[in-house]
């Protein structure tokens, strides 16, 4: 579960400035999915002083993990409105399942996301 993720599990992999702030890239180990995800946080300078409110944005089919990262240019509005963003990758990737990359539109270059488990 995510609330057990220590940080030490969260392993950098770049970070740059960016518009005042920190722009992040991490890979973690997922125990939901057995398989390394990565994951971009951009932090505004007013987290160095305070909490701020985070925006989780999530990709749509066949989208990278740098897809939100590098074409929304949003670095700069969650600097002036004090926003954390945080992008995580969608779709497991390199995990070797037979015909994951059969189709463009089901297996590793695509996510789909579930908001509820249970029939209401």
């Amino acid at each position: 579960a995510l609330d057990s993720l220590t940080i030490s599990e969260m392993n950098p992999v770049s970070s740059i400035k960016a518009f005042g702030g920190l722009v992040q890239k991490f890979v973690h180990k997922s125990a939901s999915l057995n398989c390394e995800m990565t994951y971009t946080v951009f932090l505004p300078s007013i987290v160095r002083e305070s909490k701020a409110p985070v925006l989780y944005y999530l990709s749509g089919l066949t989208c990278t993990p740098d897809n939100f990262i590098t074409k929304a240019g949003a670095f700069a509005a969650a600097e002036r409105h004090g926003i954390i963003l945080v992008a995580p990758d969608t779709s497991p990737r390199g995990v070797d399942i037979p015909g994951e990359d059969d189709s463009y539109d089901f297996g590793s270059a695509a996510g789909f996301y579930v908001d509820a488990t249970e029939a209401p």
